[in-house]
């Protein structure tokens, strides 16, 4: 199964790109596409941790053989969902907060035939859906993966910033990277 994220936001921000790679590490980089990469600086920044295509992924694959996994689909992804497909799709946006309903208009509304479906009621990052998508590739039920709703990043002594996203727990951690963690610090 290829996991496929459509880069919808306009840039590759740094915190993007942080969440794009570790999205190739949690499922390797041959099984990782970043569709609608446009520029020619972020493709080849991005060909480093993943596959790239400049083509959307409706341009690409039978949207018959896909998964869209959109926070606003009325069903619950499955295992069962994964017989007989050939992509999970995922998008590339950083999330609000409240959401905005992004995916479904970037997205899901450009893949009318393709299966959609929730990782249940929290909003995840990008890398934190692929793991959650994974896992449940795996065979698992999404309520059998543990997960932590927010999570505060303690910047010094004084302050923090609080994420209030939904991160699956490995190995009773919550699934950020190093990497977030230190940017987060430095801005």
């Amino acid at each position: 199964m290829l996991f496929i994220i459509e880069h919808l936001e306009p840039k590759l921000s740094e915190w993007l790109s942080i969440e794009y790679s570790n999205a190739a590490r949690i499922v390797g980089k041959n099984n990782l596409i970043l569709t609608n990469v446009k520029k020619v600086k972020e493709s080849q920044k991005i060909k480093r941790i993943a596959q790239v295509e400049r083509r959307r992924v409706k341009e690409l694959f039978n949207q018959k053989e896909l998964i869209v996994l959109d926070p606003r689909a009325r069903k619950k992804l499955s295992p069962a969902d994964m017989r007989g497909k050939r992509a999970i799709v995922i998008g590339g946006i950083l999330g609000g907060e409240p959401p905005l309903g992004r995916t479904r208009r970037l997205l899901t509304a450009s893949l009318p035939r393709a299966l959609a479906r929730n990782l249940g009621e929290h909003q995840f990052a990008i890398d934190g859906a692929v793991y959650m998508a994974k896992r449940v590739l795996e065979g698992k039920r999404l309520e059998e993966v543990p997960v932590q709703r927010g999570l505060e990043i303690r910047i010094s002594e004084v302050y923090s910033t609080f994420l209030p996203y939904a991160f699956p727990l490995v190995k009773g951690k919550p699934l950020v990277s190093s990497e977030l963690v230190d940017y987060l610090k430095r801005t």
